[in-house]
């Protein structure tokens, strides 16, 4: 590692190891007032739903009275997470399979939500990986891409065009603090040459465009009733970082934060839905700056991402079918 990369990690660290964690979340919430949200009538999906933030976060809607959508690859998990919530659900659990790497799954699954006929009144664009390799999906991307963004991209643009997203409805994307290391470049959201793609690096840059395009819906959308934000839950302790960054959670494991303390600021703006001005991403329940360090700043624009994004379903031309 070159003395520039080691000086960075050192100021990231030092700059975050308190507030991230576990430490910095209590630190706060002794001043918050009482919250007991009440989802009754209200239908959510929630991506990436079988394990870690996903499945707190649908445990967490249903016992406030949402009917959920649980979404998610792994049909086993599925079930499992149908068997554990059941005393809860009521009846008011559904769970869809779909794998957010692969286009074709994801515009399945918003065929299916079409024909139900029912509002999605909060989506929860929760689902995201972090790969070390460069996994190229059969439809041609690289998979972290999909899952991370290009999915979240076509679910929301496809279900507001329908209207299965309507006024009033929410859109809460779940992002990460390790957006805060790279400005957005649309060069590096789909790597595809296994000998140019590093994980962390693609993965903070889907992160980044994340909050790019929340700011992006907010300006487009918001005049329709449509709220838009972007969140990140801070280091939580989840399968996914136990999987990929197995030194940072040795480190860290003592100090992490845990799903509930993680999800804590989604279910929030989902009850409350504060009115945002300007661009940034909500931690612990407050709009922090969208930028930390200036390097971030000189990055593409807003429409070149959304151009990169179009550009790149026009591999699946039946992906923003009407």
């Amino acid at each position: 590692m070159s003395w520039q990369k080691i000086i960075g990690a050192v100021i990231f660290y030092g700059r975050f190891s308190g507030s991230f964690t576990q430490p910095g979340y209590l630190g706060r919430r002794w001043r918050w007032p009482a919250f007991h949200p009440d989802f009754s009538g209200q239908h959510w999906l929630v991506t990436g739903a079988s394990g870690g933030l996903g499945r707190e976060l649908t445990r967490t809607a249903l016992a406030a009275g949402a009917t959920v959508t649980a979404a998610a690859r792994d049909a086993q998990k599925l079930a499992i997470l149908q068997r554990d919530l059941a005393a809860i659900s009521d009846g008011r659990l559904r769970v869809e399979t779909c794998d957010f790497s692969s286009i074709r799954e994801t515009q399945s699954l918003i065929d299916r939500l079409v024909s139900q006929g029912q509002a999605v009144d909060v989506l929860m664009n929760n689902v995201g990986v972090l790969n070390h390799e460069c996994v190229l999906t059969d439809e041609g991307y690289e998979g972290s891409f999909v899952s991370n963004l290009l999915s979240h991209y076509l679910l929301a643009e496809r279900l507001l065009a329908l209207q299965v997203l309507r006024p009033t409805s929410a859109i809460i994307n779940m992002s990460s603090g390790g957006a805060y290391t790279v400005p957005l470049r649309t060069a590096l959201l789909n790597v595809t040459e296994s000998a140019q793609f590093n994980g962390v690096l693609a993965y903070a840059a889907h992160k980044r465009a994340q909050i790019v395009l929340t700011d992006h819906w907010r300006a487009e959308y918001g005049s329709q009733g449509i709220d838009c934000y972007v969140t990140h839950p801070g280091w939580v302790d989840t399968a996914g970082v136990q999987r990929s960054l197995p030194s940072f959670r040795k480190w860290y494991r003592p100090i992490l934060r845990n799903s509930l303390s993680g999800v804590d600021t989604a279910l929030w703006l989902a009850a409350t839905r504060p009115q945002q001005v300007g661009a940034g991403i909500w931690f612990d329940r407050t709009l922090r700056p969208a930028h930390i360090f200036s390097l971030t700043r000189e990055g593409d624009s807003a429409e070149a991402l959304v151009v990169a994004l179009q550009h790149a379903l026009k591999a699946n031309p039946g992906a923003m079918a009407t």
